[in-house]
């Protein structure tokens, strides 16, 4: 029997659709949906738990998936399967999870999950700009409690005008790439990259995401009608209890509001809330707490929230005691590390991050294989997160996705700013050595230094700050390099970062329905304000880049060959490059260029003289002399029947002076002509056509003597022949004679 099938056409208003079907796949999900946009396909499903966990927050699973064979591949390594996620598909998570999360009840503890799967990719179509729309769609075909619709989609400009999802060529050509989430009435998230562009124009692109994505919530509405949409299933809500509530605001509210307007460090401002807390628990009876002691933890934890946000609202002061447009106080310094090639230190506040930078050839870019994307990135940051930069222990098992996320923004925020003539491919690693708030900004300014102190040029330097908000419907603060405790406890996280004349990329998290456009202008010019104040700290510490590498860090030239010469440089199973490197200490990559077919050879050392020599070298497997000319040559090799020479302006580069073309007189020793290391001028008379070897000439060069008659040619055993061709060197059986042949020299030339 077929099933029976509901869709709904999303019209993108320039020729393209998105269809969003249910009812003919993974029918047991909770919810499920296969979203179209061209032959790009992916499908969603989503399933909670109907028990409930013992969890005090809520378990959600945000996993995305591109699947090989949706784009006619197989997956790279020994094992033909996909394995672990790859860091895109960890950032489409991240960035799906985020809108998600907090449009379920604050009370829901239902393990659920929400799994996405790229199954047919199409060039043109950007899948993470998709699954958003998925996401909400399978949830809102299920029973699953969930606020409202929500759907993501992918923002460019190409000449000023706006794009909707534009396709990878596209955002090649883009100055903007970014990924709005919002529902209806709400923008809830903004992430991605600009080219240095202006505060008004981010939010008019905001703008413009918006008004797509309200028609694509829509159409979520209208399918799931046709389906038939379930109610929302019941659930046990968590207990509540007004008299505690009361009694813990009582004992707790004023002696919190005396702490936060102290403006205590973190350390001392977490000691005095723990103490008020163990206070507050103290004076409940060992029943109660045996009862309701996570009631009352909670309730405290709602007291502090609304008295930290009321002294910001009320009084325009902070935690640690700053208004809310002042930024921490900042030290910066650089070359802290005498053994790597770039590194600072930046430290803001109770915030600190250690960046270093390495440099080496392409061989080290980071290489990107997805079934929706393949390249290569020269430019990468990875950003880590150890315990102990909060004082805390608990174990590491791998890189989180947090640190993904973080390192993502920063690489972001920097890679333009990186000269597209760099030869180098560069790595920043960013530790992150305390955290009280905004360390992949502190990240963002410690590698803009790190990159300024190891020699890369630079375009700009960049900053970055944390805006945050507290608002209560009537009354707002805009926040300027918000800590941690005002991340958690307010109402948006945004991150931007800049250089002088633009923002470089953003990433914003809102938590209140509905905030309008001019509180968000508010932020981004504060933000831009407080991120001059940044940059100029950072000019202060380093005012440009270093001209030049440090002196142990590595050099690199770059230079073309033609493409016939590269089997010449690489040398039989690799032998000629191996020896050359070894000899100059020297790292050598040899790439093709793709349109032209030249090799593009990186040399890569600490020491000039090997650079040079490898130059030297590349320089004399390329000479070609030309049929006439005269060239000067050295003599390296002393032989029966000759010379071998090689030229003086490509050392390596050998041909045979024979014995007959030494001089005009006739020659029985090489040596009474010339001798090892003599140099002086021969004449190229090109190829034999017959024997396919080169021919160089001493006496061309040397004026003929008066009456010269030429002899008949000696032959390479040193004697001549008749014209019946006998040998004229002596009597005796050919076998028992010395064979003066030419040996084989196989350090020569093959012709």
């Amino acid at each position: 029997m077929i099933p029976k099938t509901f869709k709904e056409v999303i019209d993108l208003g320039d020729g393209r659709e998105i269809s969003i079907e249910t009812g003919k796949l993974a029918k047991q999900a909770h919810g499920s949906v296969v979203v179209q946009m061209g032959d790009a396909m992916l499908l969603c499903t989503v399933v909670s738990s109907y028990n409930p966990t013992t969890a005090d927050f809520f378990p959600l699973t945000v996993d995305y998936r591109e699947k090989f064979a949706a784009a006619g591949r197989y997956p790279g390594g020994f094992f033909k399967r996909e394995a672990r996620p790859s860091d895109g598909e960890v950032l489409t998570m991240r960035i799906v999870d985020r809108v998600l999360r907090p449009l379920f009840p604050s009370d829901y503890r239902f393990e659920t999950q929400v799994m996405i799967q790229l199954m047919s990719h199409d060039k043109d179509v950007m899948p993470d700009a998709l699954a958003g729309l998925a996401a909400s769609t399978a949830i809102q075909l299920s029973d699953i409690p969930f606020e409202c619709p929500i759907s993501e989609v992918r923002v460019g400009r190409i000449n000023g005008e706006f794009i909707l999802n534009p396709s990878q060529a596209q955002l090649d050509q883009s100055d903007i790439d970014m990924i709005i989430g919002a529902s209806e009435d709400s923008v809830m998230m903004v992430e991605g990259e600009l080219k240095e562009i202006s505060e008004e124009d981010m939010v008019e692109a905001i703008r413009f995401a918006h008004e797509a994505i309200k028609i694509q919530c829509r159409a979520q509405i209208k399918l799931a009608e046709a389906f038939g949409k379930k109610p929302s299933r019941e659930y046990e809500a968590a207990p509540t209890d007004d008299a505690i509530a009361a009694k813990v605001k009582e004992l707790a509210y004023d002696k919190i509001y005396a702490i936060a307007k102290g403006g205590h460090s973190k350390r001392e401002r977490s000691e005095a809330f723990s103490s008020i807390k163990d206070e507050v628990m103290a004076a409940f009876s060992e029943e109660e707490l045996e009862e309701k002691g996570a009631l009352i933890k909670n309730y405290f934890y709602k007291v502090e929230k609304e008295a930290v946000r009321e002294l910001t609202l009320a009084e325009g002061l902070r935690l640690d005691g700053r208004t809310t447009t002042e930024i921490r106080p900042i030290w910066c310094e650089v070359d802290y590390l005498p053994s790597v090639h770039g590194s600072s230190i930046f430290t803001r506040g109770e915030t600190q991050a250690l960046a270093t930078v390495t440099l080496g050839t392409s061989r080290e870019a980071n290489m990107i294989d997805m079934p929706s994307y393949q390249g290569e990135e020269k430019f990468y940051l990875h950003y880590n997160f150890p315990p102990f930069c909060t004082g805390e222990a608990y174990p590491i098992r791998g890189t989180s996705r947090r640190e993904i996320g973080h390192g993502n923004l920063a690489q972001r925020a920097l890679k333009n700013m990186i000269p597209a003539d760099c030869p180098y491919t560069v790595r920043i690693v960013s530790e992150v050595l305390e955290s009280n708030g905004s360390s992949s900004m502190a990240t963002v300014c410690s590698g803009t230094m790190a990159l300024m102190d190891a020699g890369i040029q630079m375009v700009k330097p960049v900053s970055g700050i944390a805006m945050g908000l507290i608002s209560d419907g009537e009354r707002f603060a805009v926040l300027s390099d918000i800590l941690g405790d005002e991340d958690h406890l307010g109402d948006m996280d945004f991150k931007v970062t800049g250089t002088a004349d633009g923002i470089t990329a953003c990433q914003m998290d809102i938590k209140v329905k509905g905030m309008p456009y001019d509180i968000l202008i508010k932020a981004l010019k504060q933000a831009r304000d407080g991120r001059l104040h940044i940059l100029e700290k950072l000019t202060d510490t380093i005012a440009q880049p270093n001209a030049d590498v440090k002196p142990h860090a590595p050099k690199i030239v770059t230079t073309t060959i033609p493409n016939s010469f590269i089997g010449a440089l690489i040398g039989p199973g690799g032998k000629v490059i191996q020896e050359l490197q070894k000899a100059t200490e020297t790292t050598i990559v040899i790439n093709e260029d793709p349109v032209t077919g030249e090799g593009i050879v990186e040399i890569l050392g600490t020491n000039q003289n090997g650079i040079d020599a490898v130059l030297a070298k590349i320089e004399s497997l390329m000479f070609k002399p030309e049929v006439g000319g005269t060239y000067e040559v050295k003599v390296i090799k002393m032989l029966d029947f000759g010379a071998v020479v090689e030229y003086t302006q490509a050392p390596g580069n050998e041909v045979l002076l024979h014995v007959s073309e030494l001089a005009w007189e006739r020659t029985e020793n090489v040596s009474d002509v010339v001798n090892l290391g003599d140099v002086f001028e021969v004449k190229y008379f090109g190829s034999d056509p017959k024997t396919r070897k080169e021919k160089v000439s001493r006496k061309a060069l040397l004026p003929k003597p008066e009456g010269y008659v030429a002899r008949p040619p000696r032959d390479d055993r040193g004697g001549s022949r008749d014209n019946r061709g006998r040998d004229n060197r002596g009597g005796g059986n050919r076998d028992n004679r010395r064979d003066d042949r030419r040996p084989r020299d196989n350090n020569r030339d093959r012709d």
